[in-house]
């Protein structure tokens, strides 16, 4: 069986085939799959997705490129992480990607608002023992120096969609966490990730979607769902020489480990 470990049912492109979901997660061998919040407001939504089926669990958190929006403080996160569903705390991290680069004030404030907000929930988890869901897009050092900084390596997590280079996926091993590979190890311009993806030790290794985006080949251009991860699975496996069900079951063993699910 295998596991999405990162996906976001309650986004529009998805929020109205909930049955459809679950019924194509059972048809093509997926067991298990991790809403992931992306801001406060949200998460009631997306705790009541998680709620209304077995299969399913939650985050709590507030994602890097969420603007305008609640800000977390440590005592939130904390008490909404304590409901039995919430598994993990983010998505959380800092992304680089799309600041404005013609005004070096605006691009400096941005990144200390995000890198002020990762370090809440670093603490948060630490603070319940539950693991971290990090996004990193165009900021791998300074991720890694917040996630050392604050030591990140008591509550594990994971990187989560992970594009990065070596070094970085070393890093991140090195702090205890897992890493975990999207729909993009299959696109045909991601070599470069192929040759991480091979690297990363078996027992530190995850599968996703982050559906509703990045479908995988051969579904390229559709809506993404938790059912395609075994594309990305099959993808991963050809890579380190390991038959699929091998992949699955040792990704699936990391999953309940990692957030600490009773299988």
């Amino acid at each position: 069986m295998l596991v999405d470990s990162h996906c976001h049912l309650d986004f529009p492109e998805l929020a109205d085939r909930f049955d459809a979901i679950l019924e194509n997660m059972a048809a093509n061998d997926v067991s298990r799959a991790l809403c992931v919040c992306v801001t406060l407001p949200d998460f009631p939504r997306v705790l009541a997705l998680a709620e209304r089926d077995a299969r399913l669990h939650a985050s709590v958190g507030v994602h890097p490129d969420s603007v305008d929006t609640v800000e977390p403080d440590v005592e939130t996160l904390v008490g909404l992480a304590a409901h039995p569903k919430i598994v993990a705390i983010g998505e959380t991290g800092l992304d680089y990607y799309r600041e404005p680069a013609d005004d070096e004030a605006l691009r400096r404030r941005l990144r200390e608002t995000q890198q002020q907000r990762f370090r809440v929930h670093i603490r948060a988890a630490r603070a319940t023992g539950k693991p971290l869901i990090v996004h990193t897009r165009s900021a791998s050092a300074d991720t890694i120096r917040i996630l050392r900084e604050e030591g990140a390596d008591q509550c594990g997590g994971v990187l989560h969609c992970f594009t990065e280079d070596w070094e970085t996926a070393r890093a991140g091993l090195d702090l205890g966490l897992h890493v975990s590979f999207s729909g993009i190890v299959t696109f045909r311009n991601a070599e470069p990730l192929r040759q991480v993806a091979a690297k990363v030790p078996i027992d530190r290794l995850l599968v996703e979607t982050d559906s509703p985006y990045l479908a995988p080949v051969p579904h390229r251009g559709r809506t993404n769902e938790p059912a395609f991860v075994r594309h990305v699975a099959e993808r991963v496996a050809e890579l380190k020489a390991l038959p699929l069900t091998e992949l699955a079951d040792r990704t699936t063993e990391n999953y309940f480990t990692l957030f600490k699910i009773l299988q």
